[in-house]
């Protein structure tokens, strides 16, 4: 496909062509651009974030060819070939559209409100031995990520797997047209994304409008909204469960289950226990039998099924290192993804990457499509393992230093792990070389209990509270007490790739060790000392004047040297702040030292958290209102105002001004009193692992002070978190609960320094069970609420002992 063929498809309107290219890339982040002549950057506008920004910079980079929503002066971009369209998303949809119409191979299309990712991936791997399967990466299944998708389909393939999710009405049909499916799959039908349809029904044919044209249609026959759905719309379904009317009969047995599909039964034996994930094994046996399988290859196939992990791990590594554990499969879209997701970390990149199995392309082709991958990255250096990349290496000759192994394990025998240091490392490979004994082997050692972070979660957060801005309003995310219990730099550094304003931390070494981790963000400090002015002026950091007496120092400190400052105004709180009757001095200072630049004018509300107190907030702002007027009608400046903490964004939006901190709400803790914001999602969860299973008898004691007593035949269960991981003592004797299996199980006898013993008489579980403290099916409010503090106790209190996982589907 050539540029000017974009025309002729309907995507827009040339606005200039100096020369004809291919079309090969499809770019929609400035961050994650292919610098490729034959690339294509859709600008995408938004309210917050504004593709046409980048132009310049992608211009600079090398990319020659542009799809933009609004005329641009072409005279900046001599050699640049661009398309104007109504919309770049319609115009990306469009693009993709016409490249699948040039393959005539089966696609199975999956959509539902559960499943879809998972029955996707089975799919790939229960099929990628007889075919050459494209599929969506990671969870690309919205208006952007199916053509993405599909623009990864090249004759080398036989089949595609593609899934497909909608949140309103008018969606479905847009993605039908770009897989344009002869296959279908219905996995369920539920309540997410209920706030965009009238009732069920509708959200029902919605999705079915995927499959209007395919020549099959696999459901579940049990769901009887979708079944009847089907049947009153003639589609041509092929149903599997345990109604008698099943084109597939599903039936228990003591061993399995026993499936009858055209007069044929065989038994089946299925490892999973839960219902969620046996429905989505009968979707995918449902397939392999209208595929033709054989029983017994369905079986050994079904066995041979590994868990999908669908999201890469941040883990903590040796020397300094920061471990990307990607290790669950490896193509290349995923290996796209993944290398995008290196790209956001300003430090140190290498990467570990293994074969790449049944991608249908000949060897030497795909080894020089790595080599093209890489080369393009800023990496530190390059470790290939497997007999194909091995053999074709003279392909893979990158620009920094590469190391070939053909297994994995002359690799952990014969490289020097100690040349690793400071650095981030992607892990990825595929399956059979077992790329976790190298992951196992970079990771820091540390006890079973670890606070894991949802870095797709915290981007969630973050955009949820934007959209609760002004256009205009600035976002300062604080990331004081080590991101909240979280870990500072890697918090950081994600809000860094996602273009936060400011940074906000209580300390200047906090923000030191950010700058060490190269962090160039702005960064408030709100406490500084006249010990760290030094350093603060050294690392450009912005210290927080919250006093006169601070100030004077600061003024004497600097000796002309040009600084930024922020003005503290005390407004109600009564902690830190400048009053108003210190204000002339203020004034006289700042107007006799013009060196200082005030970046800032900011107050806290003693109670944005709480509805009884709200007059008082109002009398707060209005305080403050008339600090900022006084100071500036002075000065004649205009520095940010911002007032508002997690709690005021979601409360009080009149008080929005020019800026707002983001703190606790980034985790996705709700901190007002209603606590009930269905918009954040929290994205920490605290686990630790039974140790140990005792039976206690009647009358004996359990633990320090002999504060537990089993007033009966007890099970109790020792679990590797004490007080030293920040799991308080307050939580002893029955007030602490934990989550054991979906059941909650109450602390019994005196929290440890390192160990706590609980009562799962009841329960069942075995030793190395994981234990939820807080997180899914355990809120931390709720947790907080149990021993009379806050959740922010909670998240802060956790200490730096414990391993912070970071997790991420990398889109």
């Amino acid at each position: 496909m050539n540029f000017s063929d974009l025309e002729t498809l309907g995507a827009g309107k040339i606005l200039q062509l100096p020369r004809q290219r291919n079309v090969k890339y499809l770019v929609i982040d400035s961050r994650k651009a292919v610098v490729n002549e034959d690339a294509v950057f859709f600008a995408i506008g938004g309210p917050r974030n504004d593709g046409h920004d980048y132009l310049d910079k992608l211009y600079q980079l090398g990319i020659r060819q542009f799809v933009v929503e609004r005329k641009i002066d072409t005279k900046n971009f001599p050699d640049a070939n661009f398309l104007l369209a109504s919309s770049s998303v319609k115009a990306l949809q469009i693009i993709s559209a016409a490249h699948r119409a040039q393959f005539n191979i089966p696609v199975i299309a999956i959509t539902g409100s559960n499943g879809k990712t998972i029955i996707k991936e089975w799919l790939h791997q229960l099929l990628s031995p007889d075919y050459s399967v494209v599929k969506n990466p990671g969870s690309y299944n919205s208006q952007i990520g199916v053509p993405l998708s599909v623009w990864a389909m090249d004759k080398h393939h036989q089949l595609g797997v593609f899934e497909a999710g909608i949140s309103r009405p008018g969606e479905m049909e847009v993605l039908a047209n770009i897989i344009a499916p002869t296959i279908g799959i219905f996995t369920n039908i539920g309540t997410a994304h209920d706030e965009g349809f009238a009732n069920l029904q509708e959200k029902i044919d919605e999705k079915l409008k995927l499959f209007l044209r395919v020549k099959t249609l696999i459901y579940c026959a049990d769901h009887t909204g979708i079944r009847e759905r089907i049947k009153s719309l003639a589609l041509p379904g092929l149903s599997w469960g345990r109604s008698p009317e099943s084109d597939i009969r599903i039936e228990n047995t003591a061993s399995g289950f026993l499936i009858t599909f055209k007069q044929n039964t065989f038994e089946l034996n299925i490892a999973p226990k839960d219902a969620a994930s046996r429905e989505n094994i009968f979707h995918c046996v449902a397939t392999l039998l209208h595929l033709g399988y054989e029983p017994a290859a369905i079986q050994k196939r079904i066995s041979e099924l590994r868990p999908v992990s669908m999201r890469m791990e941040l883990k903590e590594g040796i020397n300094q290192c920061q471990v990307i554990d990607d290790t669950y499969n490896n193509d290349l879209a995923g290996l796209k993804i993944s290398l995008d997701f290196l790209a956001g970390f300003q430090k140190k990149k290498s990467v570990i990457l293994s074969d790449i199995l049944q991608s249908g392309m000949k060897e030497e082709e795909l080894a020089a499509t790595i080599n093209n991958m890489l080369e393009k990255r800023d990496l530190q250096k390059v470790i290939l393992v497997g007999s194909s990349l091995y053999k074709f290496q003279h392909l893979l000759s990158t620009s920094v230093p590469t190391f070939f192994f053909q297994t994995t394990e002359e690799f952990l025998s014969g490289f020097d792990f100690s040349s690793f240091g400071n650095e981030l490392i992607l892990v990825k490979g595929a399956r059979a070389f077992h790329f976790e004994k190298i992951v196992a082997r970079l990771q820091r050692k540390v006890h079973g209990t670890v606070m894991e972070i949802d870095m797709g979660k915290l981007v969630h957060n973050l955009n949820y509270i934007k959209s609760k801005l002004n256009p205009g309003v600035k976002v300062m995310a604080m990331v004081k007490a080590f991101a909240y219990g979280s870990g500072s730099e890697e918090v950081a550094n994600l809000l860094q790739y996602h273009k936060v304003d400011y940074l906000g931390v209580a300390y200047a070494d906090e923000g030191l060790e950010l700058r060490k981790k190269n962090i160039s963000l702005p960064i408030m400090v709100m406490n500084p000392t006249e010990e760290s002015f030094q350093a603060i002026v050294e690392q450009r950091l912005e210290p927080a004047m919250y006093s006169i007496s601070n100030l004077r120092r600061f003024v004497s400190f600097l000796q002309n040297r040009p600084a930024a400052i922020h003005l503290e105004a005390e407004t109600g709180l009564h902690r830190l702040g400048i009053e108003e009757s210190e204000l002339d001095e203020v004034i006289s200072l700042l107007g006799a030292n013009p060196n200082i630049v005030v970046k800032s004018v900011f107050s806290h509300l003693s109670a944005s958290d709480e509805s009884k107190h709200d007059d008082f907030s109002a009398e707060q702002f209005e305080r403050f209102q008339k600090f900022y007027q006084l100071l500036t009608s002075a000065l004649t400046i205009q520095p940010l105002r911002h007032i508002l903490n997690s709690a005021g964004i979601l409360r009080l939006s009149s008080y929005q001004m020019d800026m707002v901190r983001l703190g606790i709400g980034l985790y996705g803790v709700d901190p007002t009193t209603s606590g009930s914001s269905a918009g954040l999602e929290m994205a920490a969860t605290l686990k630790t692992v039974i140790s140990q299973i005792k039976i206690v008898k009647p009358g004996q004691t359990i633990g320090y002070g002999r504060r537990g007593i089993a007033t009966h035949e007890t099970k109790t269960a020792t679990i590797a978190i004490g007080y030293a991981d920040g799991f308080s003592r307050s939580f002893s004797n029955g007030k602490g609960r934990v989550l054991i299996n979906g059941k909650l199980a109450l602390v019994i006898g005196n929290v440890n320094m390192d160990m706590t013993m609980i009562d799962i008489t009841g329960i069942e579980a075995a030793e190395g069970d994981e234990v939820i403290i807080f997180g899914a099916g355990l809120p931390i409010q709720d947790v907080a609420n149990s021993i009379g503090t806050i959740p922010y106790e909670i998240l802060t209190s956790t200490s730096e002992r414990v391993k912070r996982v970071f997790v991420s589907e990398g889109i």
